[in-house]
């Protein structure tokens, strides 16, 4: 057995006590030094049932997610904190120590929405969980030291806050005093709050908690003023996950000013019409709404109030089951749509933000460890792999913005330098994250999420599980204990819902037989160092259609959403699908010729062939002519298909 740190901390215990500084917290208010004096931890009111492990007990074996890694990881170690910290310095009244880098970080097109700065947070972020993941020292070397410039920042500017607006701090000012602006300031902030957090967290890094308590202290006095009406009317405005953050705040500091500010930030007129259950989201802009609802969960963790749990549930299941495409994407121009509109906004170009399943998935995750129902595990996967695994070019490692639906289009992906959409910056984190829902653990159980080629180490039982897949080109996973004595644990392992049984054996001597899919099977003994499992499941094609559009069809085998590949009709050589304008969902707007499928819907699965490689199928197109499908994770660098308008079949 490998040599393990055991009695590893959990992100909760990843804590250290912060030092008295003093800095101007608020618009022109002096913080004492004891208001950053250490304090004792919160405990959780409604602590989750079940923990994630620390993403250093978890290894990646090859394959995809492994190899979508090292790309992040490479544009990672790219990219220079210098350029991202050049507006920080300017604000701060402090030289810049390199050029800005262009895009949404320096544009002054993207000046009007005051997204400067986004990508450092994000970046944080991405290094925090690089170092955790792996722990390259040079993942924490950039924390520490975009920390201490920002520290410099608040130093020189005498605030503690820290931002890279175009208008400064001014443009705080005037939103908290109510004045109307353009630009979504605690949007950006937000970024900035969640990679100090991250850095503190889980690159253990000092100097990051003590820049981010500055920074929090900084908006509890800046907004302390504000009647709860006040409070509400700035809401309106996106915000992020403002809620979120103070949540975390008040868990690693046990200071009851961030709680009560975590509650100011959930915004109501969204929270409470969801706790009733009323779906009130047609048109809404949907990334403004997801991350409100992932704070709004942390809120119930750390206060106890229902009516934010059932928001979060209720837009869950609204949204997974009810407003989701066969990627477990949503939305059409990144706003939700009336489902009965369905066939109106499929098909478009700019549909399926990667942002917002990027959000969707943190809010899953979060509603699985306090509930481990197997639903919230079937929508990270069909996301995981239909959404996030898709959205990065596996040459260059750059990502999407959108992943939109209209026949004969591509996927776009960001420049390395000048395109630093918000879907970048998620994408910074998005790949070096994948080690965190694998596997869970209450006291006795061991919950397999995922069946990805990896190995978790579960410290307090001195155990480690192995886990050998090809999945999803075999509907089956191999597991293997390492342990130092025999060993009590409840292995609990996910029957998906998209297979029809699903059989465990130990040893090769089958233990369990499940017919009832969407549920996990437990397998509960006293475990020999050694002893080997393995979980056999089955796959199929299927259509998955809208109730509002059931001539409109997807194609998927078990959860992977199979596309038409389309070849590279009209395309030029690589440099034409790595952009930066603006209107990306516009781009190439050249009419391209997209086969035709007629017949049946409900009919058209059966039709499907195997091809030549794994996970390949062909289905014949109304001239029968063969119409190839991959998966679409497997897309890039070619036109493509994911959702077909079947014909009639002629009688």
């Amino acid at each position: 057995m490998p040599a393990a740190d055991f009695g590893r901390p959990s992100r909760r215990d990843l804590l250290a006590s912060t030092g008295a500084v003093v800095v101007t917290a608020g618009l022109g208010t002096k913080m004492p030094a004891h208001a950053l004096a250490p304090v004792a931890v919160a405990q959780a009111v409604r602590p989750a049932r079940l923990k994630p492990f620390d993403l250093a007990d978890v290894a990646l074996g090859e394959g995809p997610f492994l190899h979508a890694q090292r790309m992040t990881e490479t544009y990672l170690l790219q990219l220079q904190p210098d350029r991202l910290l050049h507006n920080f310095r300017v604000n701060a009244g402090l030289k810049p120590k390199a050029a800005v880098y262009g895009g949404w970080e320096s544009d002054e097109i993207w000046a009007d929405i005051n997204c400067h700065g986004h990508t450092l947070g994000h970046y944080l972020s991405a290094c925090a969980l690089a170092y955790r993941s792996t722990g390259d020292k040079r993942f924490r070397q950039r924390v520490d030291y975009i920390a201490r410039e920002l520290a410099a920042c608040q130093q020189a500017a005498g605030s503690g806050l820290v931002c890279a607006f175009p208008d400064g701090p001014a443009l705080l000012a005037a939103h908290i005093r109510g004045d109307k602006i353009t630009g979504v300031p605690w949007y950006t902030l937000h970024k900035v709050y969640a990679g100090l957090r991250d850095g503190a967290l889980l690159a253990d890094s000092q100097i990051s908690r003590d820049v981010l308590i500055r920074l929090a202290d900084w908006g509890v006095v800046a907004t302390r003023p504000l009647t709860d009406a006040q409070f509400e009317a700035m809401l309106a405005t996106e915000h992020g996950g403002m809620n979120e953050i103070y949540a975390d705040l008040y868990a690693m500091t046990g200071k009851a000013d961030y709680r009560t500010l975590a509650q100011r930030f959930s915004h109501k007129a969204i929270m409470e019409p969801l706790a009733k259950g009323c779906d009130l989201l047609d048109g809404l802009h949907a990334n403004t709404q997801v991350p409100k609802i992932v704070g709004f969960q942390r809120v119930y963790e750390e206060t106890g109030d229902d009516r934010y749990a059932q928001a979060a549930r209720f837009f869950f299941r609204t949204v997974a089951h009810t407003r989701s495409f066969a990627t477990g994407g949503h939305g059409d121009n990144e706003h939700f749509f009336a489902m009965a509109d369905f066939d109106q906004h499929v098909f478009s170009a700019k549909g399926s933000e990667t942002c917002c399943q990027h959000n969707m998935l943190k809010l899953a995750r979060l509603l699985f460890m306090q509930d481990p129902q197997a639903d919230y595990a079937d929508y990270y996967e069909r996301t995981l792999y239909n959404g996030i695994l898709a959205s990065q070019d596996p040459d260059s490692g750059m990502a999407t913005y959108f992943q939109g639906a209209r026949p004969g289009y591509m996927k776009l992906y960001h420049t390395p330098e000048d395109s630093f959409w918000c879907c970048t910056g998620t994408g910074m984190e998005n790949h070096v994250k994948y080690r965190d829902s694998i596997y869970f653990h209450d006291d006795r159980s061991l919950y397999v999420n995922l069946f990805v080629p990896s190995s978790v180490v579960w410290t307090d039982k001195g155990a480690e599980l192995v886990q050998r897949t090809t999945f999803p080109e075999t509907p089956a996973t191999s597991l293997q204990w390492r342990l130092r004595v025999p060993t009590e644990i409840a292995l609990q392992l996910r029957h998906p819902r998209w297979s029809r049984t699903a059989s465990v054996l130990v040893n090769g001597q089958q233990v369990a037989r499940s017919v009832a899919p969407g549920r996990f099977i437990e397998v509960a003994r006293l475990w020999n160092d050694g002893d080997r499992v393995e979980l056999r499941l089955t796959m199929e094609p299927e259509v998955e259609r809208a109730p509002a559009a059931p001539d409109i069809v997807a194609f998927t085998y078990g959860p992977i959403v199979l596309a038409g590949a389309l070849g590279k009709q009209g395309l030029a050589a690589g440099a034409d699908i790595i952009v930066n304008e603006r209107k990306i969902g516009d781009y190439n707007k050249g009419d391209v010729a997209v086969p035709t499928i007629a017949g049946d819907p409900a009919l058209l699965a059966q039709r499907l062939k195997p091809g030549v490689g794994p996970l390949e199928f062909t289905i014949a197109a109304e001239d029968g002519s063969p119409i190839r499908l991959i998966p679409y994770h497997r897309i890039a660098h070619e036109r493509y298909a994911t959702y077909w308008r079947v014909k009639p079949a002629e009688i």
